[in-house]
């Protein structure tokens, strides 16, 4: 593979381009994935059953929002979300964001090989009475996800497009199952403890998920029109994330299990078990592996992608060696304070400011730095960290939503006060 073959550095070309509903079968992958089944579960242990629903409901829109922005602005200008961060931060100011970026994902490659590693090991254990050590399963998992990322975008998107169907008949299976134990009508009325906010719930439901709204351009970018990169995200977040998450608090109800696996098996669901850790976990994660090479490539491109694969991989694996899943709600809320600004900017540089600036002939006479830009995402990100520990009045209530506002106003009001400063012609 090479930055011509993936397009690191430039825009996707006409012949490459799909019908959206196959660039949505990968995004619906990371819905389908074990983190989001997680994350439903965690949400539903934290919350009462109105606030759950009431959580994954404003997440779910909040993703949906910032995901089809983001996504109609990569199918519109067919450039990865590295590209987008170069325009809006400037040449220099790009590298640091994305450097930021790829640390992020690597981070996520890790979480999810430990994840996944965990899930099979404790799978294999109660199917087949064996034990195999993590550390041969994480191997193992992370040669076919770096095999399969070598291959690029059309590999992913292959398995993806075959999965999908699976996952969902495997996650209506899961609600029939928990529905023969627990009427749906009955589950409103469930009574437990209330240990998070509804931000804190929102603010897991989008810290899952908001990497992969805001580099969503990544894979939109091949969707033939601007509306195929909305479609994308509504189907992803509004409709399959949303109908995982409620699925997953629902079958912790009516199973009275608070951890995943033994949620699964609880309901008699093996086999659909093994399918949602090894088909979601495989997508997923060769899709971060895959964004990880677009955003190192893309500041570093004299060395070639599949070297940026292999040592990313390695890098990800020996990572999973750690348990970090201790931190897994306290790691989902950071990520939501942290990049959510980006996506402020860069929507608000689309639309307001200088969307003349993205095309392809532009980006070699870009700007180097693009200081209002950083401050924007600096400040914002400072007020959404605040915000979720209360040291600080929040705006809306929810940190997410918070930190995508305060950054996308200052940031359009210090573009229009230093337009020289963002490349504008303003």
């Amino acid at each position: 593979m090479s930055s011509q073959s993936e397009y690191s550095a430039e825009p996707i070309a006409k012949e490459q381009l799909l019908p959206w509903p196959r660039v949505a079968a990968v995004s619906a992958m990371v819905a389908f994935s074990l983190p989001t089944f997680i994350s439903g579960l965690e949400v539903y242990q934290g919350l009462s059953v109105p606030d759950t629903l009431m959580a994954i409901l404003i997440g779910s829109l909040l993703l949906t929002l910032i995901g089809a922005t983001m996504g109609a602005i990569g199918a519109k200008t067919r450039m990865s979300s590295y590209l987008l961060v170069r325009i809006a931060f400037g040449d220099k100011g790009a590298g640091v964001v994305n450097i930021a970026f790829a640390l992020s994902l690597i981070g996520w490659f890790g979480v999810n090989i430990d994840l996944f590693a965990s899930a099979v090991s404790r799978l294999i254990e109660d199917s087949f009475a064996m034990s195999i050590p993590h550390w041969m399963i994480e191997v193992a998992a992370g040669i076919c996800m770096v095999t399969t990322t070598i291959f690029g975008f059309k590999a992913i998107n292959v398995i993806a497009s075959i999965m999908v169907p699976i996952l969902a008949i495997v996650t209506g299976v899961m609600y029939w199952a928990a529905s023969s134990q627990l009427d749906f009508v009955d589950y409103w009325n469930v009574q437990k403890g209330v240990t998070l906010s509804l931000s804190d719930g929102v603010g897991a439901i989008v810290g899952g998920i908001i990497i992969g709204a805001i580099i969503l351009p990544d894979i939109t970018r091949f969707s033939r029109h601007w509306r195929g990169g909305a479609y994308t995200a509504f189907w992803s977040y509004m409709v399959v994330e949303l109908i995982v998450l409620v699925v997953a608090g629902f079958a912790a109800a009516a199973s009275g299990e608070t951890e995943i696996l033994s949620l699964m098996l609880g309901l008699g669901l093996g086999f659909a078990a093994f399918t949602i850790v090894i088909a979601g976990s495989w997508v997923l994660n060769s899709l971060n592996l895959y964004s990880t090479m677009l955003s190192v490539e893309a500041t570093f491109p004299k060395v070639k992608g599949n070297l940026y694969i292999c040592l990313f991989g390695l890098i990800g694996v020996i990572a999973a060696f750690f348990n970090i899943l201790d931190f897994f709600i306290t790691f989902l809320v950071f990520l939501s304070a942290i990049f959510i600004p980006v996506a402020g900017v860069i929507i608000v540089d689309f639309l307001v400011i200088k969307k003349h600036a993205y095309t392809v002939s532009n980006l070699s006479k870009n700007i180097q730095f693009s200081l209002p830009a950083f401050v924007a995402w600096l400040v914002g990100s400072g007020i959404a960290v605040f915000d979720n520990s209360s040291v600080i009045p929040s705006i809306t209530s929810i940190t997410a939503l918070d930190a995508v506002i305060v950054t996308g106003l200052l940031y359009g009001i210090l573009a229009k006060l230093f337009p020289k400063n963002v490349g504008s012609n303003l």
